[in-house]
């Protein structure tokens, strides 16, 4: 992913709110298969890590784009930004080059 096109992603993002929140449980697999299920339909989501989860959120991010084959755009903060490739061409992302 080009420097253009995470710029281009983060500012798209920027106006979302998380879907997910991660809590004290942490990445649970039911909470990984909802996230997956969710870069699936909607190619971009964003994630936020609550207080209450001990973890560092750029472990959390790196384990969830490994488990979901998705590829992290940010995390700032307590803030994921993911984003996947969908298949479906009339829901896609058009990605500057």
């Amino acid at each position: 992913m080009t420097s253009k096109q995470r710029a281009y992603l983060k500012s798209l993002a920027s106006a979302m709110e998380p879907i997910f929140q991660v809590g004290k449980s942490s990445l649970t697999p039911e909470l990984t298969r909802a996230i997956e299920e969710a870069l699936d339909a909607r190619e971009l989501i964003k994630v936020s890590v609550l207080k209450n989860c001990f973890d560092d959120p750029k472990e959390i991010a790196a384990i969830l784009g490994e488990r979901t084959r998705s590829q992290v755009v940010q995390v700032i903060g307590k803030k994921i930004i993911l984003y996947k490739e969908g298949k479906d061409n009339k829901k896609k992302i058009n990605l500057p080059l």
